[in-house]
């Protein structure tokens, strides 16, 4: 550029690129506003105070869609997440002890699951225990905790001491925001810590994520894309937001059209 930027203009810029590409590279700001690495630094630290980004290294991520209160979210795309639901009930074999972590997809998984199964599931949010709860051949386990109204989760330190008890085979984790950089994020202090130690005793670890969800990022860790043992994504999401995570060595999944008799049911890799 010809002239220096303003600081205001320069992350005018810088949210309407993020907006556009899904990421910012700070070395790349650096050269087209003719400034330091540290002044883009500077604008990325004070975007991401401000909520509308979330730094990573070498640049910046949008932050990652808040999508309200479960109820809300429960309404959006309802059939979307149904579909990533069965893709993802299409995976458990039977007699598994698995973990559903709260989330609106993650009720749709619940809501799928087969019965007479022999199943064991493990829950942190009691709209997943009260969808199962009439489910022959489905032992249901409800963690106790603080209930956040928001995410209908519970959370804190009692949340965390039950879930130590089991080692799921098979942890389907929510995810708020997803990258294969950042990996799996989320908003919430409590959330994340429950999320990191579930998936620390977890033999595999499924997310399903809608469209909004990749190329984003939340303001707490969980664990990184790497330790992800499968990704089920919406049939449309394109092939290259889906390819650096299948080079991690994610087994990637796609969840069937919305206009389908039947869900998708992916061979299990040997």
């Amino acid at each position: 550029m010809d002239l220096v930027l303003l600081t205001a203009q320069r992350q005018s810029l810088i949210r309407e690129w993020l907006a556009r590409d899904g990421r910012v590279v700070a070395a790349r700001l650096a050269q087209t506003f003719g400034v330091s690495e540290d002044t883009v630094r500077r604008d990325l630290r004070e975007l991401a105070a401000a909520g509308h980004c979330r730094r990573v290294y070498g640049g910046a991520l949008p932050f990652a869609p808040d999508g309200g209160s479960l109820t809300r979210r429960l309404a959006s795309d309802p059939d979307r997440k149904r579909r990533l639901g069965e893709a993802v009930a299409a995976l458990v074999e039977p007699g598994t002890t698995l973990f559903v972590d709260a989330g609106s997809t993650n009720l749709r998984v619940a809501e799928t699951l087969p019965e007479g199964a022999g199943l064991r599931v493990v829950t942190n949010a009691p709209a997943i225990a009260c969808a199962l709860q009439d489910r022959s051949g489905i032992e249901v386990h409800l963690l106790g905790g603080r209930l956040d109204p928001v995410t209908g989760a519970c959370t804190g330190t009692q949340t965390v001491r039950d879930a130590a008890r089991f080692r799921p085979s098979l942890l389907v984790l929510g995810a708020c925001g997803l990258d294969p950089d950042a990996g799996v994020t989320a908003h919430d202090l409590d959330e994340a810590e429950l999320k990191s130690a579930l998936a620390a005793g977890a033999r595999e670890i499924v997310v399903a994520a809608t469209l909004d969800k990749f190329g984003s990022a939340a303001s707490y860790n969980v664990v990184p894309a790497a330790a992800l043992t499968t990704l089920v994504a919406e049939h449309d999401c394109p092939a290259e937001t889906l390819a650096p995570f299948a080079a991690l060595g994610v087994r990637v999944v796609r969840a069937a059209p919305e206009d389908a008799a039947a869900p998708f049911r992916a061979p299990r890799a040997r």
